[in-house]
């Protein structure tokens, strides 16, 4: 079971005590995922579609609980992902149905049915607790969560602006950040830094699936601090390395070319520890010279010596560019 269908499990489990709560995630479902029929002599039907049967489960317990009504459920083949069952939970009874609508104020003022069906003014979601199940209704209607362990985003889809819009506000009433993407002909209210997401799933109380989230947070954060701390550590190390080769290389071409003897004594002193421990850091150098040198002291004295590599480098290759040219003007 993928992370999503779990937390929707979870959610499904979870059956609000107040009745206004209750309307008001019936709400969130009909309007996210549901149709209303209306025959010819004006007779209602609403039909709710999902491919969860847990979620067709809360569907069907929330209209006994809340109005006390009788549905039926149909289930069918997808026509699109013919693994998958798709679930109808069905108010058919007229009077039922015109109940529930008016409950949740998916009727306009003039009894018609808005087209959008986004909910008419906010008397359903005036106090915090309805909110939150508006927004727990509308995940389980069209809502996903990616795999923690993969990426940080938690969507839901809309078939309009208008309801993305109603959605995106419900939602920064908790000082939540969603944001909306057109995807195709839908538009998607989404989330994707992941503290934000642990805040929603707590705003659903999908306490269990929070705590999972939580869990992989804290592993990638501990991984990727450890990660980092390697990096610097080993960037350090190539550094170190790195600088200790070219001090080598500056000191025996000294050495070679110019010889210690006509070093200052602290040059010398620096320049024979380096050859007697060619992978020693500052520090260990520095504690290696008598009296002993701090770090800077002992850095200050390989510069000097490297200094004075390239100026020597630069004055033989200065000789031979002269050598070069008085031969050719003998030639």
């Amino acid at each position: 079971m993928s992370f999503s269908s779990r937390v929707k499990d979870e959610l499904s489990r979870q059956v609000s005590t107040a009745r206004h709560c209750q309307i008001a995630e019936i709400a969130a479902i009909i309007s996210l995922c549901g149709r209303v029929q209306i025959s010819e002599e004006e007779r209602y039907c609403i039909r709710i579609h999902t491919e969860n049967v847990a979620v067709a489960r809360k569907y069907f317990t929330l209209l006994k609980k809340t109005f006390n009504i009788n549905t039926d459920i149909s289930i069918r083949r997808s026509a699109y992902l013919k693994k998958n069952q798709v679930y109808t939970v069905i108010i058919g009874a007229h009077e039922d149905a015109l109940r529930v609508l008016k409950a949740t104020k998916l009727l306009k003022s003039d009894g018609d049915i808005a087209e959008n069906m986004e909910l008419v003014g906010n008397v359903v979601i005036q106090q915090p607790c309805c909110r939150r199940a508006f927004i727990r209704g509308a995940f389980l209607a069209s809502g996903s969560i990616s795999a923690p362990e993969k990426f940080y985003h938690f969507e839901i889809v809309c078939s309009t602006e208008a309801k993305a819009k109603q959605l995106q506000e419900i939602i920064g009433s908790f000082d939540l950040d969603a944001k909306i993407v057109l995807r195709k002909k839908y538009y998607v209210v989404y989330i994707k830094e992941g503290s934000q997401i642990v805040d929603i799933l707590n705003v659903m109380e999908a306490h269990q699936s929070l705590m999972e989230l939580e869990n992989v947070r804290i592993l990638k954060e501990m991984r990727n601090s450890v990660n980092r701390q390697v990096n610097c550590e080993t960037a350090n190390i190539n550094k170190t390395v790195s600088a200790a080769v070219k001090q080598m290389e500056d000191i025996e071409y000294i050495r070679d070319k110019y010889g210690f003897d006509h070093l200052p004594r602290n040059l010398r002193e620096a320049a024979e520890a380096r050859l007697l421990m060619p992978e020693a850091t500052l520090k260990e150098l520095g504690d290696a010279m008598n009296p002993p040198v701090g770090k800077s002291g002992i850095n200050h004295r390989l510069r000097k010596l490297g200094a004075l590599a390239e100026k020597l480098r630069e004055n033989r290759l200065q000789n031979e560019e002269e050598n070069y040219d008085k031969k050719d003007s003998d030639d």
